[in-house]
């Protein structure tokens, strides 16, 4: 469903050079304090992957990926969804010790996307992926990490607030955890985003758990691929966000599949033909390490710590004409 928000008497905290040196800063503020606080490395990632490889990220399985041809190799190749997968394969391939891992810049073309004030075709994330033990694939481990992260972000607010005195801090001293199945017993008769807006509103900053498999209603909380997170160890964080009176998601993360839960969730979503995929085999194989990992959205960071209320306010992208005229008449610029 698309949500364009046309704010009313909106006043931007920041022109728009002064939006554009913000940007960077949040992005080497967070981005350097992040790689310290898990043991991340920054490596150099693709912007597009051969299919055969099976390294793509099908996202919800319907969205159309961008194919193109390249003059000296025979088989089309696909622009990245996410590197959600390859970030686990180049973990084993460089040969990363227990305990660390590597982060990119990932930059996506989504072409399905519905283009509103939070969501644009253009999608630019920081990719994170990290070396753990199988006995460490547990709720604990990822609340720990969890907790971790998010002390980076009350860190990043704490600077941007530090160097931009007009943006004052939101975030609340903890992160409040809650799975699926425990929010839909609290809100039964709410759609699932509405029952993302009410624990959000009450507890400011969240990580809604368990996401991917079907609730008491029969449906899941959320689509989730059924390769790389595992549906029981893996969740989304989301903030209330005041400006537009929603829950914003500024990151989705979890533990991976292992051998046995990938079996289990491509029968659940019906794609036991992806048993032969190369990397799919090699989960089912053990040549894979167990991982940990996510995505946390560069231009929702910015969106949010700079108080914007559209995310073409922080980065450059292509919106319809009609939303652009409509934007410009509340006082909304894009970049």
């Amino acid at each position: 469903m698309k949500r364009l928000f046309l704010v009313d008497n909106y006043k931007p905290k920041l022109n728009l050079l002064k939006t554009e040196e913000a940007i960077k800063f949040v992005k080497d503020t967070f981005e350097r304090d992040l790689a310290k606080a898990l043991a991340l490395t920054r490596v150099s990632a693709p912007l597009f992957v051969l299919p055969s490889t099976g390294l793509n990220d099908e996202l919800n399985g319907f969205e159309k990926r961008i194919e193109f041809s390249i003059r000296d190799v025979n088989e089309p190749a696909e622009i990245v969804q996410s590197l959600a997968k390859w970030k686990r394969n180049a973990l084993a391939k460089y040969q990363f010790p227990l305990e660390t891992g590597l982060y990119t810049d990932m930059n996506a073309i989504r072409r399905d996307e519905e283009l509103d004030s939070l969501h644009s075709a253009y999608v630019d994330q920081w990719d994170w992926e990290k070396i753990i033990t199988r006995e460490e694939r547990t709720i604990d481990y990822l609340k720990s990490t969890v907790r971790t992260i998010y002390s980076v972000l009350k860190e990043t607010e704490e600077k941007v607030c530090q160097n931009y005195p007009c943006i004052n801090r939101v975030l609340p001293e903890d992160i409040f955890f809650i799975t699926t199945t425990e929010l839909e017993t609290l809100y039964p008769n709410l759609l699932p985003a509405d029952r993302e807006k009410e624990i959000c509103k009450e507890k400011k900053a969240v990580f809604l758990m368990q996401i991917g498999g079907n609730l008491k209603n029969g449906l899941p909380h959320d689509g989730r691929a059924a390769d790389y997170d595992d549906w029981k160890l893996n969740g989304d964080l989301l903030v209330y966000y005041e400006p537009l009176d929603i829950a914003f998601e500024l990151s989705s993360m979890g533990i991976r599949v292992d051998e046995k839960s990938i079996l289990e969730q491509l029968k659940v979503k019906k794609e036991e033909h992806k048993l032969n995929n190369p990397y799919v085999l090699d989960i089912l194989h053990k040549n894979l390490p167990y991982t940990i990992g996510g995505g946390i959205g560069q231009s929702r960071l910015c969106m949010f710590f700079l108080k914007k209320v559209h995310i073409g306010e922080v980065q450059a992208s292509i919106w319809p004409e009609e939303d652009i005229t409509k934007l410009k008449q509340k006082g909304i610029y894009l970049l």
